[in-house]
């Protein structure tokens, strides 16, 4: 491992807006950080640009999600782990945490708040060890947003506690909010799996509508990082057979909201989520 250059800030590259965000808020005026993903973008499909490549040659340290979140980029990073400070930041999660399908890692943890805390404490561990001469303000830093964190995570465990029990089902495109449901206790399905990788077909289409009439499901969402052309399907073919069924919203799973929105900040993307899916739901 190459040791790091003296710079006024390093210079991250992370995957995902999320971990930028936490990363900012970790590193302050010690970090320059820039996200691969922008809105909009889907990380399981995404393919590196040149500009990308050339990003993360630049880059002093590098952090990614890991879980297989970033497949098409995974082996980019273990070659580059040779050269210089790469890191999945959800690495140290113990497993006993991580939730599975098919013995596969759902890689969505930012989705339950009190997990993604602990990806702020190993991001915390490697701007220290990497950066040890600021690591009183990196502690300091993390400290603050940790509270923040914590007051979220009570925040929206008593907002979903106001949908009634029996409508407290949380139906997406896909399965990006299992550990959000474990969390703070909704039933969640997704039309695809965790991945948006993985394909469907018709047989999920109708188990989803039986769900749905079954229950009296309100509401389903859209997802911002995917097209809502199978979600608006499920509720046409709902609504053809005589139960009403409406969009409750767009939601954002795999990416944040535009930057210098409230969306664009991943305690804004979670109050968004929460507030939509409580008004859709409740």
């Amino acid at each position: 491992m190459t040791s790091l250059p003296v710079h006024a800030q390093l210079n991250i590259v992370t995957t995902t807006g999320m971990i930028a965000d936490l990363t900012k808020n970790i590193g302050g005026k010690h970090v320059k950080v820039t996200a691969l993903m922008g809105t909009g973008v889907d990380p399981h499909l995404y393919k590196a640009t040149q500009g990308d490549l050339r990003r993360l040659v630049k880059a002093d340290i590098i952090l990614y999600n890991g879980l297989n979140l970033e497949g098409k980029l995974q082996a980019i990073f273990e070659k580059m782990a040779h050269k210089k400070p790469v890191f999945a930041i959800s690495a140290h999660i113990p497993k006993a945490e991580l939730m599975y399908h098919d013995n596969t890692p759902d890689p969505h943890i930012w989705f339950d708040v009190a997990l993604w805390q602990k990806a702020g404490v190993r991001i915390l561990e490697i701007l220290k060890t990497q950066d040890p001469t600021h690591q009183a303000d990196y502690e300091r830093n993390a400290s603050a947003y940790f509270t923040q964190l914590q007051q979220l995570d009570q925040w929206v465990t008593t907002e979903v506690q106001r949908i009634p029990e029996s409508r407290r089902i949380l139906i997406t495109a896909h399965d990006a909010f299992g550990y959000f449901g474990q969390a703070y206790q909704i039933k969640v399905l997704g039309l695809q799996g965790m991945s948006t990788a993985s394909e469907f077909g018709l047989q999920d289409i109708k188990q989803l509508k039986d769900t749905i009439v079954q229950h009296r499901v309100q509401a389903v969402f859209v997802e911002s990082s995917l097209s809502p052309r199978f979600i608006e399907a499920v509720v046409k073919g709902v609504e053809a057979e005589g139960t009403p069924l409406k969009i409750g919203g767009e939601l954002y799973s795999d990416a944040m909201g535009l930057t210098d929105t409230p969306a664009g900040t991943y305690i804004g993307m979670v109050k968004h989520n929460v507030n939509t899916i409580v008004s859709a739901l409740k």
